[in-house]
């Protein structure tokens, strides 16, 4: 007989007899078995008649009303009325607990959905819901495969890209007399940068075999939709693209083209520490103290931090400063020539850049700066697709676990590097130290913090012959996750200025605004906008498709 405290528990099949409290105040529900099918054999379907044994089960569940519950269910074991049926003997079961289960199939559902929709780490959600690590990667396995599709959508930019995951496993082989590798610490990632499916899959190993593979499994038209793949500099992955899929434009992400010049800097300022003073690096030495400045980007870092950074390695003895010096403006000649990219450059601009470049690294003695423009060279058709197409591994990258790491990152919109005049201490130009307001979340736009459109701000409006809802921009970047605000209330939320503004105000006082609309590999169109303080109607497709602005012309 089905009761109320039978439906609040929720178990289909089975029936709550009492409900009393252990000794310390946890529920403990003892159930009994209400569905007839239960009695039937598993294997034959024919149902039971004569009991051999009466057992009780303890599987773990959900908690009932936000308290922990323990359940106790005394089930029969039953003896399969057909002679020839292998399983002599079996015990009852209902759909939400399988024979042999310690867990009900809703406590598994909920701990593999909070891991798939939720967010949450598998530790997280295997401490939330009192299971184990395994137990809950089992679960995410089959929620997950449930509802992906047994193929992906057709991608026209994928993104590949390897990542570490945990420890590698070895077993003896005793016919080939070594060590075989049952479990590869290294996986590599597929992605889907021009959509939004996101990571497709991620196979074990770091090897052409792996990567082809995975390639080769897909449908021949699938294959052939590719247009772009985004990957880093190894090789392994390179001669894989090329094998399964030749048509496809080969891009290097910058990312890892930043990473290398940061570090021949970094190797730089270690041998050269190492070898006049003899020892490594400690707090009291200025060019140890100067390291992390020496990596970041002169075009993030206000006038005085570059100024304090040159000043103190030309105090520096020259055999220690000049050395490290070298290198820095080497990196920063590379960082100028991807900044490049999404600028719509043209040749001759680009090749001067790179000329320049090449110049730095053969004229000094660093072995690191040789290294690095080697690299550069050998890489420099992929190098330069990056600069034309503007293809990055972003998104692949954010679903990269971060083991050591597990704070909350703010979200940084790409700021393209502008031309400046040059800086006192450099003999090429460095982009300008505009001081901008503190604001916060709260603030109106990510202008001044006012609602008014002031000298500096570029202004978006959201309808045509009304600007009442506006958005303030500060400085060139992305509109994606940016509303309009009501300039009369201050009410923010009233509507995306990515793909909704139909008006634009460039109140710059030198450049040009540039409003593009990056809809596929290449941006497809763009609209200009003088100076000259009055609003503009945005034209063609950019008044339906905004995606970011940047400064042009600035004169």
């Amino acid at each position: 007989m089905v009761n109320d405290t039978t439906r609040l528990l929720g178990l289909d099949g089975l029936v709550v007899e009492r409900v009393e409290l252990d000794a310390t105040g946890v529920p403990v529900v003892d159930l009994s078995t209400g569905c007839e099918q239960a009695r039937c054999c598993p294997k034959c379907g024919q149902p039971a008649g004569q009991v051999k044994q009466r057992t009780t089960t303890r599987p773990r569940d959900l908690p009932v009303a936000g308290r922990p519950v323990r359940l106790r269910w005394r089930k029969r074991r039953w003896y399969c009325p057909t002679p020839a049926c292998p399983p002599q003997s079996f015990t009852e079961q209902v759909a939400q607990v399988p024979a042999r289960a310690r867990l009900t199939l809703r406590l598994r559902q909920a701990a593999g959905a909070a891991v798939a929709d939720a967010g949450r780490t598998i530790v997280q959600s295997a401490r939330d819901h009192g299971v184990s690590w395994p137990v809950v990667a089992d679960a995410f396995t089959t929620h997950a495969t449930a509802v992906l599709p047994d193929e992906p959508e057709p991608v026209a930019v994928l993104g590949i890209d390897e990542v570490r995951r945990g420890k590698p496993h070895w077993i003896w082989d005793a016919q080939a007399g070594s060590w075989t590798v049952t479990a590869d610490r290294w996986h590599v990632g597929f992605c889907d940068l021009s959509g939004g499916q996101g990571l497709l899959a991620q196979v074990e190993g770091r090897t052409t075999a792996a990567v082809t593979g995975w390639l080769a499994a897909r449908p021949p038209a699938w294959r052939e939709q590719i247009q772009a793949v985004a990957i880093d500099m190894c090789t392994v992955v390179k001669a894989a693209i090329r094998q399964v899929l030749p048509h496809a434009l080969l891009v290097v992400d910058h990312f890892h083209i930043v990473r290398l010049a940061n570090r021949a800097v970094t190797e730089v300022r270690r041998r050269v520490t190492l070898t006049q003073r003899g020892r490594r690096g400690r707090c009291t030495d200025p060019e140890w103290r100067m390291r992390n400045r020496l990596t970041r980007s002169a075009a993030r870092m206000p006038g005085k931090h570059v100024d304090r950074l040159v000043d103190t390695l030309e105090t520096l003895p020259t055999t220690i400063g000049a050395p490290i010096l070298t290198a820095w403006n080497a990196k920063e000649d590379l960082l100028d020539l991807l900044a490049t990219a999404r600028t719509h450059p043209d040749r001759e601009h680009v090749h001067r850049l790179l000329h320049r470049f090449y110049n730095r690294c053969a004229a000094t003695d660093l072995p690191e700066l040789h290294r690095l423009a080697t690299t550069i060279e050998t890489w420099w058709p992929q190098i330069h697709a990056f600069l034309t197409t503007g293809i990055t591994k972003r998104r692949l990258r954010r679903n990269q676990p971060r083991h050591q790491d597990r704070r909350p990152r703010r979200l940084r919109l790409p700021q393209p590097r502008k031309p400046a005049p040059t800086h006192p201490h450099r003999d090429h130009p460095t982009p300008p130290r505009t001081p901008q307001p503190r604001l916060t979340s709260k603030s109106p736009d990510v202008g001044d913090g006012l609602l008014d459109c002031n000298v500096g701000e570029i202004c978006y409006s959201r309808d045509l012959n009304n600007t009442d809802y506006q958005k303030h921009f500060w400085e060139a970047g992305w509109h994606t996750s940016y509303t309009f605000t009501n300039v009369h209330t201050g009410a923010g939320g009233q509507g995306s200025v990515r793909d909704g503004a139909d008006q634009l105000r460039n109140r710059d006082t030198k450049c040009t605004v540039r409003v593009v609309d990056d809809h596929g590999i290449l941006p497809d169109q763009w609209f200009d906008v003088l100076n000259d303080g009055r609003w503009w109607v945005l034209g063609g497709g950019t008044r339906n498709e905004n995606d970011r602005h940047e400064r042009i012309k600035c004169g």
